[in-house]
Order: structure tokens, then C-alpha cells, then sequence
């Protein structure tokens, strides 16, 4: 049996939608698929942090064809919400490991021709986990199936869901799986985008578009990423990505300079992730701050969301007193 959503305990949200000029944008705490450490007091007490994102694989909420399992999404937004603080769901498709992040039916039925491909990073093909079928329209309608059954459950219940990251590696055509070109992979990335919109009207639906495979702006510029950029504004989708890195050329070629150009009423939200505050600041040749990382995030590129990480020893010393300092100002 199906099961779906018990519909208690949460707040209604209104449609999302953009941060105005000169406001802070959202802060979340990004636990990932640690799911239970967003109940730990210390967090739903934390002042100035608006919500906590967690992950959910496509495998653990659809165990079999059409059959969907949205207990653990009911139980934390249920929580969270008694709390004052907001969920924000990241649907992954993939994985870093030898672990598979797709249903055993895809992989069982050979319609899907195996589901999910192997990823291969650099010229050597470092093996660098699994990725959904993504350019494969047998697994894409499944995939859009799912999306809309948890949108029926959670529009407008959560803040928001985001589809993870674009880049997957296979720029050496070499370690290319079976059906999969450039071209099909920048189709099947829209075709996602508008099922994911279709799903959710009202709760933001956000692509981390950071890299798209076959391409490196500025130089080999094949309209795969700008693409995806202009597609969002049209459908109404939000732009950003992973790893809010300011003084890296990938990021300051690539996403960054698509997200701090958006168009207005486009939301935008980037994750602080694990070495992001480790890296140094080419300027001063010290380690970024939280503090400085946040201004890149208010200022340049606009944000309307921040997922921060909670890699020690910045989480504990750093990211959380630098929140609730934020709290402290608006309460002033």
C-alpha cells in the first residue's frame, strides 16, 4: 500500500518567493541524511536559524513502484514545525559511494538499463559513486512520478526542495555509460526542472546547477549551464549550488557569476559545505570568516537561502554563535 502523507503538524507557508533588496536571507542548518541530529535541543533552540535541511534518496521514499514512503519527511516536519523552524528537503539521486541511490526495481527491470550509471571524475575515471540515469527517459518519468507524489503530500507545507547538484563528471567520453551525450544529459536536467515545478507551486523548488559535463565556462561555452539558468527564470525554479566558494575560478567562471546576475523574483540558495571555511582568502592569505562568506552571501550574490554545514570546529565555535549574533541584531 501506498504510503502517503498524514497532513498534521505543519505550518502552511505562502508561495515562495525572493528575499527583498537589503533583507538577510534564510539560514539552515544542512544535516544531510543525519536526520536525527536535527531534534538535538541545541539546534531547535539555536536563535537565528531559520530551518534545518535534510536529504532523502529517491530509493528510501519509493521501495517499490509507486508505493512511497514519506513517514520519515512527516516526522521531522512535524517536530521541526512545533519548533518554530521549517524543513527544507534535498532529493538525491546520488551517491559518493558504492551505494546505489535508485529503487532495486530499476535496477531489476532492464527497461531502465540498469537505473543508475557509475561516475567517473578526471582523465584517469576515478570511480566517484552512482548517479541516476538522469539523461534516460525510462527512469527520468519515474523519477518525475516520484516528484510529484511528494508533491502532493508537501507543497506548501515545506520551505522548500532542492534537486542536488548538475555536475557528475564524464567529461573523458571514454568512461560515458550506455546512451548518455552531452546533449542528453542538458535535456534531461530541463526536462527534471519542469516536472519538479509542476510538482511544487508554492514551496521553492531549487536547482544546485553548479557544472554542467561537456563544457567549462567562459571558454567552452556550449549554452549547457546558461540553459539551465534561463530555463529556471522562465518556469520560475530557483538557481545555486554546493559549496559556496567565492575565490575559486571553477565557481567564479561557472555559477557564481549566473546567480549573482539572475533576474529579480529568482530565488537563489547556496550550501557552506565541509572545507568551505577552510579555504583561504587570496586577498588577505588568511582562512575565510563565517562573517566574510556571509557578506559574499547578502551582498554579491543576493541569497534568499543559506544551508550551512556543521563541520567542527567551525559549526560549534563559529557558525552558530555568528547566528544567533544575527538574531540578536534583528531583535534590536
Amino acid at each position: 500500500m501506498t504510503v502517503m502523507p498524514l497532513l498534521i503538524g505543519a505550518i502552511a507557508l505562502p508561495p515562495c518567493g525572493t528575499r527583498s533588496i537589503g533583507t538577510s536571507p534564510s539560514n539552515f542548518v544542512y544535516f544531510g541524511r543525519d536526520h536525527e541530529s536535527a531534534l538535538e535541543k541545541a539546534f531547535l533552540e539555536q536563535p537565528g536559524v531559520d530551518g534545518a535541511q535534510l536529504t532523502f534518496t529517491w530509493r528510501e521514499l519509493e521501495p517499490k513502484p509507486d508505493r512511497y514512503d514519506f513517514t520519515e519527511i512527516e516526522h521531522y516536519l512535524e517536530i521541526l514545525s512545533q519548533h518554530g523552524k521549517r524543513l527544507w528537503v534535498q532529493l538525491s539521486d546520488v551517491t559518493f559511494s558504492e551505494r546505489l541511490p535508485v529503487p532495486d526495481y530499476l535496477v531489476a527491470d532492464s527497461s531502465f538499463h540498469g537505473g543508475a550509471a557509475r561516475k567517473y571524475e578526471g582523465a584517469d575515471g576515478v570511480f566517484d559513486g552512482w548517479v541516476a540515469r538522469r539523461w534516460d527517459p525510462a527512469v527520468r518519468s519515474r523519477f518525475a512520478r516520484m516528484l510529484g507524489a511528494v508533491g502532493a503530500g508537501f507543497d506548501g507545507r515545506i520551505e522548500g526542495l532542492n534537486l542536488v547538484e548538475t555536475a557528475i563528471g564524464f567529461e573523458d567520453q571514454r568512461f560515458h555509460p550506455p546512451g548518455f551525450s552531452f546533449d542528453a544529459y542538458a535535456d534531461g536536467i530541463r526536462e527534471t526542472m519542469r516536472a519538479a515545478r509542476g510538482a511544487f507551486r508554492s514551496s521553492c523548488v531549487v536547482v544546485f546547477a553548479n557544472f554542467m559535463p561537456g563544457e567549462s565556462l567562459p571558454g567552452a561555452d556550449r549554452g549547457y549551464l546558461r540553459g539551465v539558468y534561463a530555463l529556471a527564470a522562465d518556469l520560475g525554479v530557483g538557481v545555486g549550488g554546493p559549496d559556496l566558494l567565492p575565490f575559486r575560478a571553477g565557481q567564479r567562471h561557472n555559477s557564481l557569476p549566473l546567480i549573482a546576475s539572475r533576474g529579480a523574483g529568482v530565488v537563489a540558495a547556496m550550501a557552506v559545505q565541509d572545507g568551505n571555511l577552510s579555504e583561504l582568502d587570496p586577498g588577505t592569505g588568511k582562512r575565510v570568516t563565517v562573517e566574510s562568506l556571509y557578506r559574499v552571501a547578502r551582498e554579491l550574490l543576493r541569497l534568499d537561502y543559506v544551508f550551512w554545514g556543521r563541520e567542527e570546529p567551525y559549526y560549534s565555535s563559529t557558525v552558530l554563535p555568528f547566528l544567533a549574533s544575527l538574531a540578536g541584531q534583528a531583535g534590536r
